[in-house]
Order: C-alpha cells, then sequence, then structure tokens
C-alpha cells in the first residue's frame, strides 16, 4: 500500500482527510458492456472524474478505491500517484465500503475523516469538496452534501395516480461525498442489522441517534444511473470543470 502524502489541513483541525470511493457496483440499470464507472463521459472513464476531483483538492491526503477483486478495468483507470486500489469490493455498496474501511485499519487514525463517495457521481470538484469539509468543521456526526428539494413532491400508492401532496419544507436530496470521522463511520457501519433500512452512509450514522450536518451540494454533482443521465452529466462537466492539467491527468 502506498504512503499517504502530507496535505494540508483548514484552520483548526489536526485531522486528516481521506476519500473512500466503493466502486464495485455492476450498474445493472445502466445496460451497457461495462460497470457504468468505466463509461466514457467527456473523453474519459466516469470513474476518473471522480477520482481526479480528490486528487485536485490540497485538502485531501490520499485516495482508496474499492473495486471487485477480479475487476479487469481499474488499471487503466486509476493513476499511481495519490491513489490505492482496494480489490476487496462485496456484493453490495455497503460491504464494500466495510471491507475497504477493514483494510484501512493502522493507515487511518480513529479521528480522521473518511469521505465517501459514489463513483457514478462525476460532477464533484474541489470546490464542492472544500465546501463540505469547511461547512461540516469538527461537526462530532459528520457532514454530507445534499440540495433542498425545490419542486412540489406527490406521493403514489398505486399506479400513476396522486394520493397527496408531501410538504417539501426541510427535505433535502442527499449526494455524495458523505464525511464522518474513521471510528464513527466503522461503528455505525458494524451496528446496521438490517442493510435494507441503510440507504447511505448518513443513514447508518443517523441510526444511532446521531444527526450528520447538510451542506449544501450542486445540481453538477448528479448520480449517473440512466443512459440520459450521462449527456446531462456532460453538459455539467462542460460547463463548470476546468481541465487538469496535463501531469495530473498522467
Amino acid at each position: 500500500m502506498s504512503k499517504h502524502t502530507a496535505a494540508p489541513t483548514p484552520p483548526g483541525s489536526s485531522q486528516r482527510y481521506f476519500a473512500l470511493l466503493p466502486a464495485a457496483g455492476v450498474g445493472a440499470r445502466m445496460a451497457a458492456g461495462s460497470p457504468k464507472q468505466y463509461l466514457q463521459i467527456g473523453g474519459k472513464p466516469m470513474l476518473r472524474h471522480t477520482i481526479d476531483a480528490f486528487r485536485s483538492s490540497p485538502l485531501v491526503a490520499h485516495t482508496y478505491v474499492v473495486v471487485s477483486p477480479d475487476d479487469p478495468f481499474i488499471d487503466g483507470v486509476a493513476p499511481h500517484d495519490g491513489v490505492t486500489v482496494l480489490r476487496c469490493g462485496g456484493a453490495t455498496r455497503m460491504e464494500s465500503i466495510r471491507n475497504g474501511l477493514r483494510l484501512l485499519h493502522g493507515q487511518v487514525a480513529a479521528d480522521d475523516w473518511v469521505l465517501v463517495h459514489d463513483a457514478a457521481r462525476p460532477g464533484l470538484d474541489a470546490e464542492l469538496i472544500e465546501r463540505l469539509i469547511v461547512e461540516t468543521g469538527e461537526h462530532p456526526a459528520g457532514g454530507l452534501l445534499a440540495l433542498p428539494v425545490v419542486d412540489t413532491v406527490k406521493r403514489s400508492v398505486t399506479g400513476a395516480a396522486v394520493s397527496g401532496t408531501v410538504a417539501r419544507d426541510g427535505l433535502w436530496l442527499a449526494q455524495t461525498p458523505q464525511m464522518f470521522h474513521y471510528q464513527l463511520l466503522c461503528r455505525a457501519l458494524d451496528a446496521a442489522t438490517d442493510p435494507s433500512a441503510i440507504t447511505d452512509d448518513a443513514s447508518a450514522v443517523e441510526a444511532l441517534g446521531l444527526a450528520p450536518k447538510l451542506v449544501e451540494g450542486h445540481p453538477r454533482n448528479l448520480k449517473v444511473t440512466l443512459p440520459a443521465d450521462i449527456r446531462i452529466a456532460e453538459i455539467y462537466l462542460a460547463a463548470f470543470r476546468k481541465e487538469p492539467k496535463d501531469n495530473e491527468a498522467n
């Protein structure tokens, strides 16, 4: 395993920040010839966009990518500088994260922060990472990027008929990264006895009775799930992201 590089920390903080990208999924809804994290977006694999976002942040000490043990694609995608590939992916996202956290034992301190990010969110950039880290600060329950709900929300019980309107006040759409102290995240995921109730890392922490902080994200940080999402992601990337320097992309 490669050694961590030094990284600056926000004023008043002595902890380090590490990125953990679960990328062992198969992307069945994408109906593609390869896992969706390897599909080309804007001229490079989707996963490479997410990796480059963390590599571009001076606040992130190191990035870990969790893939399936027999993943044939990652070697041509993950750069060697500042990135470690962990071939311990599981059958579910939560299992992959758990396995990755176990391998980080001894590499990451209990009070260091782990930023878990979906490999299929290529619109992340250093600005959003900094916003999450700075605004979460020393919040004991960690924090996550999210968007306040602005559309009217309808509920349907059967078929497409409306059964009611849900008040949108106080509703947020969770994004990633979601960041927590290493020890807290390990404890929360180990305590999750009902995987179906844990829809993201924050929900595992919430199950402990804690309240992570909501930090406003951006629509460009969308999750690519369906084929139509690729074009939307490309539009955002073209509009908001500067190309990395040549020495960062190699």
